[in-house]
């Protein structure tokens, strides 16, 4: 394992290093999901496209949440990592893998039990309640898996190592990809064959984890028979990571919303938005890496009582995430007529799609402000405001647009435009918060 000194020498080079193998973890992970859309749209058909990509929302909501309290993992062991508090660091990791195992189970079980009901809550047209169905049923089996993976990528990430979780990922993620093809293609499965082949590939990317874990010398090395759980770090972590994962689910739950707004529009409009979708996420794992590279640095550096150099941290993080996420952007909207047609070569479906990646991909800078600033405050261990403003921003600006704006306005063109407003509505609030919390982060060093 390769540990990154973040409290020392220089920042950009390493935050940028940091950021770019969070953000091909995060590009790849999706690339292996939208693998699914793609054998759907060209071996089965619209319907099971649309089928897999209805459930994207309610996925990405629990996945996201969770994600959200992996951050608080992120940050509690960064700062001990900071303060050089080795013990703590063991108590941190043994902590998170009980956690996100036991939470995993728990919401495997619920999940398959109310599968149906989600499928219903989301007015799936009846043509694909089946399929969808069946789908998100063996989705929701690979929970453990998913959880394992995320937190323990946490776990690596606190000590400065992106690249053994993407490594990981990477080989559970090729297997997945055969595996689908296999079953789809030779096996004539439909649905079922994509959610199970993801099922073995979380399962196989979070032992990986594990077992570099077991192995390894360093401080977040695991031994089973200290599998406990530390209550006082853990309350330390949810205290964190919960709010975190409100304002991540926000996004996902006003996504929800907005999904059975488009599953009503019909099965073009629901496949054109299931491909757009796995586009524009591209650019918001970018986004996302250099703030999760924000907190993790800020964390460290926070611990050890470097307020000057965490100011810096933000400052270049922000910078370049801002350069990150436009270059990004342009890029996929060049290309994105060529892009979608990879997912379906229906004329009509590519263009929904591009109307999609225009409405999010040029205000796009605005959602940055957002996390750029939720992940500065974060590493301090300020994740309730920032979450509270992308609550009322986004999800309070989301629901309210669905349900009083498209009902008189039921276009895809009218509905797409609620998500740059939500944005704008959401920056402003979390600037407010900054401004705050100044007297935090602009003291003197401690040291």
């Amino acid at each position: 394992m390769r540990k990154m000194d973040m409290l020392h020498g220089s920042i950009g080079d390493k935050t940028v290093s940091f950021a770019i193998l969070l953000a091909v973890t995060g590009i790849c992970q999706q690339l292996f999901n939208a693998i699914d859309i793609i054998i759907m749209g060209r071996f089965v058909g619209k319907e099971a496209m649309a089928a897999v990509g209805s459930n994207a929302p309610v996925v990405g909501l629990l996945v996201t949440f969770f994600v959200g309290i992996s951050l608080g993992a992120n940050v509690v062991i960064s700062q001990y990592t900071g303060q050089g508090n080795l013990e703590k660091v063991k108590k941190a990791v043994h902590t998170t893998i009980v956690f996100a195992v036991l939470t995993g189970i728990l919401f495997a079980v619920l999940g398959v039990f109310s599968a149906d009901s989600v499928v219903r809550l989301l007015q799936v047209p009846k043509e694909v309640e089946t399929m969808s169905r069946e789908y998100l049923e063996t989705i929701f089996i690979a929970m453990p898996g998913i959880l394992v993976y995320n937190f323990t990528s946490a776990i690596f990430r606190s000590q400065g190592d992106t690249r053994t979780p993407l490594m990981c990922l990477f080989a559970a993620g090729t297997c997945k990809a055969c595996l689908s093809l296999f079953l789809v293609v030779y096996c004539g499965m439909d649905v079922v064959a994509v959610a199970a082949s993801t099922v073995f590939a979380t399962l196989m990317s979070s032992s990986l984890l594990l077992y570099l874990m077991k192995n390894t010398k360093s401080a977040i090395h695991i031994s089973f028979h200290d599998m406990k759980v530390d209550w006082g770090i853990l309350r330390q972590i949810l205290s964190i990571g919960t709010p975190a994962g409100v304002q991540g689910a926000v996004f996902s739950l006003s996504n929800v919303v907005i999904q059975a707004a488009i599953n009503s529009l019909g099965a073009e409009v629901m496949a054109a938005s299931a491909a757009a979708f796995n586009l524009e996420i591209l650019v918001y794992y970018i986004m996302n890496s250099f703030g999760q590279a924000c907190t993790t640095f800020t964390g460290q550096n926070y611990g050890a009582g470097l307020l000057s150099r965490c100011r810096r941290v933000g400052k270049i993080c922000t910078l370049q995430n801002l350069a990150a996420t436009v270059a990004s952007s342009m890029i996929v909207l060049a290309a994105g007529p060529y892009l979608l047609s990879v997912f379906s070569s229906d004329p009509e479906v590519i263009a929904l799609g591009m109307i999609r990646l225009e409405f999010i991909l040029i205000p796009e800078p605005l959602n940055m402000i957002s996390e750029a600033v939720s992940g500065f405050l974060r590493a301090f261990g300020k994740s309730l405001a920032p979450a509270m403003a992308a609550l009322v921003g986004i999800c309070g600006t989301r629901i309210l647009y669905v349900f009083t704006i498209f009902p008189t306005h039921q276009t895809f063109t009218w509905l797409m435009a609620v998500y740059p407003l939500s944005w704008l509505v959401a920056a402003a609030g979390i600037l407010f918060v900054l401004y705050y919390y100044r007297k935090l982060y602009m003291g003197p060093d401690r040291v």
